[in-house]
């Protein structure tokens, strides 16, 4: 296996983008990366890759949908990714991957980690951004608008992707973790910094959705009952909260419909089980399921 450094002194390389071009693409590599500021726009496609942190590393970059680039086109949602990672194996731990350009109000949607490797295993990870903060691949299989789709994997056969996120902090406001893959939080903050909804899965019929287990989701700005835990992005998107704790920021319906589609909302899949509300004595009931249940869903996810 491959092992890379980098570092500001007398590591192989001085930037990540470098370490990762090094990589020949069916290799297996690690990259350790260590402490300091990464100002840097990440893409790799490379099949089987670990970065690690050593010390408080951060990757930081600012890219908006809504900036108008020089061919004319917006950027979109899929170009405004921070770090891009694809490949059949992915393993990222102790990092923090950032998306600085703003509000989505004036800056549009902003990729912190678009995820698109087959499995992947985040641990201690932190991704900070507003709204779309991240994307669990695949795409939907059709867009709702021309272009809407613009980006990385836009044009391929879409296939399933499962990852695991263990101890990480993931913040925003709208739509914060979106998309088709399958995903198991356990362990994680999830953080509002203001009014929205946390999660818009696109789940294919089929797939298992976002699972959150023993998460907390917290805010210290988002008003009492000003955040939603869900939306359906598609009509069978599917988000299951497991022994988790909610602050009073949480609506107590927990979901609302995608605006527009409201006939949908019978279709998508919401799901509580053994999860605590603070402050909100007005919680929906009937998305409420047994512990026996739930542990079926996570045994599903683990196979």
């Amino acid at each position: 296996m491959m092992r890379i450094t980098v570092g500001h002194d007398d590591e192989d390389y001085a930037t990540i983008q470098e370490a990762i071009n090094a990589v020949p693409y069916h290799a297996a590599a690690e990259i350790e990366i260590h402490s300091g500021i990464y100002r840097e726009k990440l893409f790799s496609d490379k099949e089987d890759i670990s970065i690690r942190g050593i010390g408080d590393v951060s990757i930081i970059w600012d890219d908006g949908a809504a900036e108008i680039l020089d061919d004319g086109r917006k950027r979109g949602t899929f170009r405004s990714y921070t770090a891009f990672f694809s490949g059949n194996h992915l393993v990222l731990e102790n990092i923090s991957i950032i998306n600085a350009c703003g509000s989505g109000r004036t800056a549009g949607q902003g990729i912190a980690l678009y995820l698109d490797a087959a499995e992947a295993e985040i641990t201690s990870v932190s991704l900070r951004a507003h709204q779309d903060t991240l994307f669990l691949s695949p795409l939907p299989r059709e867009e709702r608008e021309a272009g809407g789709f613009y980006g990385p994997r836009h044009l391929v056969p879409r296939r399933k992707c499962r990852s695991t996120f263990c101890k990480c902090l993931i913040e925003g406001d709208v739509d914060f973790i979106f998309g088709g893959g399958d995903a198991l939080f356990e362990d994680c903050e999830i953080r509002s910094i203001g009014p929205g909804y946390v999660a818009a899965p696109s789940t294919d019929a089929d797939g298992t959705g976002f699972i959150f287990n023993r998460c907390a989701f917290t805010s210290e700005h988002a008003e009492n009952g000003s955040v939603f835990l869900m939306r359906p992005w598609r009509k069978h998107g599917k988000a299951v909260f497991v022994s988790s704790s909610f602050g009073s920021h949480i609506a107590g319906s927990g979901m609302c419909p995608w605006p527009g589609l409201e006939d949908e909302a019978n279709l998508c899949t919401f799901l509580l089980s053994g999860c605590s509300f603070q402050g909100n004595a007005d919680i929906d009931s009937s998305h409420m399921i047994s512990e026996e249940e739930a542990g079926r869903i996570m045994e599903a996810f683990r196979c």
